[in-house]
């Protein structure tokens, strides 16, 4: 969402406003042109276009360039597109990311600004009309002569269909097609947009998560084209129905024909990641640079250009002139010539001190710690650059001061439970030490709590003193696991190290002390052999404790040298001896400080008298247990920069990590199939779906581990920051605040394409393949006749608004939430009555959505790689656990149906999703096919098949053959574990 602030500040040809979001200039006479926020979904091809990004918080904002260059635009207008972006850049201070965005080739950061997706029009922005109006008819004048008139209605011609295809997974990519049945193929899902219907044609090789996206985008064509007024059908994989939306659909295009193989294109080339190269630009030629690469190759008065086969980046030094930096662009292109490269290409331009991490990853090392800061001759060249142009918005050339924000923490109340690690035992705490931590020690910290009136939830950590040795922090590692599994994997859990704890873990305890030396048996051995002196706190010793921090997330004591220096004037101190306690208040402390300061002593010396003694009055005993007085430091603690979030999908795990940025990220990018890496600078959080295989949840802290090993050279990433794992379905406050988080979703685990396609259009666009079945006899609740009566109401209940708008208001329906309930009653009532029916012959269940291997972006295979999705609001239903019932949305185990007026919680485990399917569960079908025909891959797909069930096509032998199993053991599996087997075999 954008923030305004104040009126636009001009700077030659911009105008810019101090927001947080999106703004877009068109090229026009040589000069960028705003756009109101109203077009900023319409792009021509014709034209090129400059957008910035800004995101960010105040003293850390980030800015994105982009100019977009249909594919009819002029090659001045591209031109000067990539000249006024380098003026941008320079108005921003040099800061910015620039990125070349070609029509039909855009990045997926471009495309997550414009959700669900993009449809360039075509010509240019003066000729142009939007689909809308080239539907419709052109309005006569009065002039015009009637008898004309007539004869142009009778020779109006019906508006032509449109026919795209979708891509994407978590970004929709759309590209309008001919309209041919030989355009139609396996490998892709077409949408077909008509006058009065949009059919959603889903090839049998799609896989659920792009379904779910072309999802977004024909509800989009439905509310923004056809005023949400249109029908809906969705085709499956091709099967022939003569009547129906399917006959319908394929009367469109002349007749069923068998759908071919796909043609390759240019599109279809996936570029492979090499070595990355480095020339040198020198007046317009490169000059390549060899050897190691590393970062002292590239030298603040020069421009380069990086190949490394999927990318071409362009780094400009910071004192480079302005005539360089604009013709950077121009030896890209002529780069791109020479070597007969793609001409989608993706190009990014980074100034020094502004690189990507995915531009970092091509070079040996890169160390952000020793990033020179920029010196004043170029911050001076930056403010007179700004003044001369009238001044950009106050605060903006500079960091601007920082304000503390206070994390999401955990709710109060709640149970500790706290024990430490002593040999290969875990030993518990009383309550009355909970908060007391020894450096060379290791604890395991259990905190319970309801984050709402009716779930516990639990957060589980370890926390490894900076001085305890790596047996006691393995054994921490493994209780906290079995721990973990014992609570059958409900609790959050996290690592700590001293030093780099995690706001919740240091607000929990309130107060958290650190305290020298340590009392595990392991510590103690370890500093005997080494000959080191035992300085294990003990009330009785002297000591002095710091309290520092500035608000109930941050503030904890830790125990320092007994000497004046360690004093600060903006922090308190307590001062023991045996026998005595005083603390010493700064003149800059603040009251949580001081009051935090009368926690821990009642902590560490319950019942003692205390002395007060403030600075600049301090007495002559108080410096002699000092040792005597001497200067101390007056420095404020420095708060960190608060970052903007990332979040990344892991792609590969095996040799080397390699990861998917997801931009613009959202609580539907969350996919139950996936491991994610939240990273917000401050803790890197590992999200593991439930559909995840077990490996992959066993490991997820040593995924966290390996990203971080990755990053922190990069992007200044402490290798001690907090990590914890999340299960997907038990997202604690510090996760879901980085999302627009709607708590239903959270509860709704199962087919993501079935659900959303009931919850848009309907059932009346998905029962279609539910229709067809004989009816069973001897049945007296089933039958074709029942399940369809049933099924029409169900589809009424669910049926959204699709009437055409009319200016009265329709009375409010109070039982709408009762009918859809009962609708579901009756529609499980007949399925259960034909499930336990006589038997009769077994018909073949048609599915929505085939689970096949989802495939990786085509761009970005180096480390970073990048791709997003719009949340779908759900409905709150009762829960239908028939299984015959739950295909009516797919086949789906877990999935809820809910009336409105219900508001049931399922608690989701690991377990749920252990259902055997059986041999009885099997549905039988007509004929026997090849494991070529039949798998998620094939070069020579069947169709009309259940894609969910592929293997039950094969015969005995082959199943054997490829299964190493008999059929009926394999159907004594669970269902989650019959699944895993098949996506080793491509039947999944």
């Amino acid at each position: 969402m954008s923030i305004r602030v104040t009126e636009p500040a001009f700077h030659g040809d911009f105008s810019l406003t101090p927001y947080r979001g999106i703004e877009i200039w068109r090229i026009e006479d040589s000069k960028p042109v705003p756009l109101p926020n109203s077009d900023h979904d319409r792009f021509y091809s014709g034209d090129s276009y400059i957008v910035l990004k800004t995101a960010g918080k105040p003293g850390a904002y980030t800015y994105h360039i982009h100019f977009w260059l249909g594919k009819n635009t002029s090659q001045d207008e591209a031109g000067m597109a990539a000249i006024k972006a380098v003026e941008l850049d320079a108005v921003l201070g040099n800061r910015a990311v620039q990125y070349r965005e070609l029509q039909g080739h855009e990045s997926n950061r471009f495309l997550s600004y414009f959700k669900p997706c993009i449809i360039p029009l075509d010509r240019g922005s003066s000729e142009s009309k939007t689909p809308e109006e080239e539907e419709k008819p052109e309005e006569k004048s009065e002039e015009e002569n009637p008898e004309e008139e007539k004869s142009e209605e009778k020779s109006e011609k019906k508006p032509e269909p449109r026919l795209y295809t979708c891509k994407g997974k978590r970004v929709a990519r759309l590209k309008q097609v001919q309209f041919a049945r030989s355009t139609l193929n396996h490998d892709e899902i077409f949408i077909l947009d008509t006058k009065d219907k949009i059919y959603m044609f889903n090839g049998a090789n799609t896989n659920e998560h792009e379904r779910s996206k072309a999802l977004d985008v024909v509800q989009m064509m439905k509310e923004k084209y056809h005023q949400g007024t249109c029908s809906v059908s969705i085709i499956d994989d091709g099967k022939l129905e003569t009547e129906g939306p399917s006959g319908e659909f394929w009367g469109l295009f002349g007749g069923f024909a068998p759908i071919g193989k796909k043609v390759p294109s240019d599109d279809d080339i996936t570029p492979e990641k090499i070595p990355a190269k480095l020339y040198c630009i020198v007046r317009g030629q490169l000059q390549e640079i060899t050897g190691e690469l590393s970062k002292s190759s590239l030298h603040n008065d020069k421009c380069y250009l990086l190949y490394c086969g999927t990318d071409l980046f362009i780094w400009v030094g910071r004192t480079t002139p302005l005539p360089d930096k604009k013709g950077v662009m121009q030896s890209a292109e002529e780069f791109i010539l020479k070597e007969n490269l793609p001409k989608s290409i993706p190009i990014t331009r980074l100034g020094q001190c502004h690189e990507t991490n995915s531009f970092k990853s091509n070079f040996a090392s890169w160390s952000s710690a020793s990033t020179a800061p920029v010196p004043e001759e170029t911050r001076g060249k930056v403010a007179a650059l700004l003044k001369q142009q009238q001044g950009l918005i106050k605060g903006q050339a500079k960091t601007a001061p920082v304000e503390e924000e206070v994390p999401p923490l955990l709710a109060e109340n709640g149970k500790f439970e706290m024990w430490r690690i002593d040999g290969e035992e875990k030993t518990p705490l009383p309550q009355e030490v909970v908060g007391k931590f020894y450096c060379g020690d290791c604890y395991i910290c259990l905190y319970s709590y309801h984050s709402n009136e009716k779930k516990e939830d639990h957060y589980l950590c370890c926390w490894f003193g900076k001085d305890s040795i790596q047996e006691d922090q393995k054994m921490a590692v493994q209780q906290a696991t079995l721990m973990f599994n014992s609570m059958k994997g409900k609790p959050v859990q996290g690592r700590m190290y001293q030093g780099k704890e995690a706001p919740q873990f240091v607000a929990i305890f309130q107060p958290m002390v650190i305290l020298k030396g340590g009392l595990s048996s392991g510590y103690k051995n370890h500093i005997a052999e080494k000959g080191l002196h035992d300085d294990t706190y003990s009330p009785d010793t002297a000591a002095l404790i710091e309290i520092l921090g500035t608000s109930v997330h941050n503030t904890k004591a830790q125990q320092v040298d007994r000497v004046a220096t360690s004093l600060n004037s903006y922090g308190c101190f307590i001062l023991q001896s045996s026998t005595a306690v005083s603390t010493w208040y700064g003149n800059q402390s603040t009251a949580e400080q001081q009051q935090l300061a009368a926690k821990v002593v009642e902590l560490l010396k319950s019942g003692v008298p205390v002395k007060f003694s403030k600075e600049g009055k301090e007495s002559l005993a108080f410096w002699l247990a000092l040792g005597g007085k001497q200067n101390y430091t007056s420095r404020k603690v420095t708060m960190e920069i608060v970052r903007e979030p990332h979040l990344f999908a892991v792609i590969n795990n095996k040799e080397k990590l390699e990861v998917e940025e997801i931009h613009n990220f959202e609580q539907d990018d969350l996919f139950p199939e996936d491991v994610l890496i939240l990273d917000t600078h401050a803790e890197v959080i590992v999200w593991v779906g439930h559909l995840t295989e077990s490996k992959e949840k066993e490991h997820a802290f040593e995924t966290g581990e390996k990203y971080i090993d990755l990053v922190a050279s990069m992007d200044c990433l402490s290798p001690h920051v907090p990590i914890y794992r999340v299960q997907d379905g038990n997202e604690p406050c510090f996760f879901t605040t980085f999302f627009h988080w709607d708590p239903t979703k959270a509860t709704v685990q199962g087919h993501t394409f079935n659900t959303k396609a009931v919850l848009l259009f309907g059932l009346d666009c998905v029962a279609e393949s539910q229709d067809n079945k004989p009816q069973t006899k001897g049945s007296k609740f089933g039958g074709a006749t029942q399940r369809a009566s049933a099924m029409a109401a169900l589809t009424n209940a669910f049926r959204s608004s699709n009437a055409p708008k009319t200016t009265t208001a329709p009375p409010r329906n109070p039982t709408r939430g009762s009918q859809r309930a009962a609708a579901v009653a009756a529609l499980s009532t007949v399925l259960m009555a034909e499930k336990k029916g006589p038997p009769s012959p077994r018909r073949h269940r048609r599915n929505l959505s085939s689970d096949s291997t989802t495939s990786g972006s085509p761009f970005n295979k180096g480390f970073f790689r990048s791709e997003n999705v719009t949340p779908v609001r759900s409905e709150n239903v009762s829960p239908v656990k028939d299984e015959e019932h739950s295909d009516v949305f797919g086949n789906n185990e877990g999935t809820e149906v809910t009336s409105e007026t219900s508001q049931p919680h399922v608690d989701h485990t690991e377990e749920d999703s252990s259902t055997k399917q059986t041999s009885d569960e099997i549905t039988d079908h007509h004929g026997t096919y090849t494991y070529e025909q039949v798998r998620s891959k094939s070069t020579n797909p069947v169709t009309g098949i259940d894609f969910q069930k592929r293997e039950t096509y094969l015969s005995d032998e082959e199943f054997e053959g490829i299964f190493k199993m008999t059929k009926e053991a394999f159907y004594r599996f669970p269902r989650w574990k019959q699944d895993q087997i098949k996506k080793k075999v491509d039947l999944f």
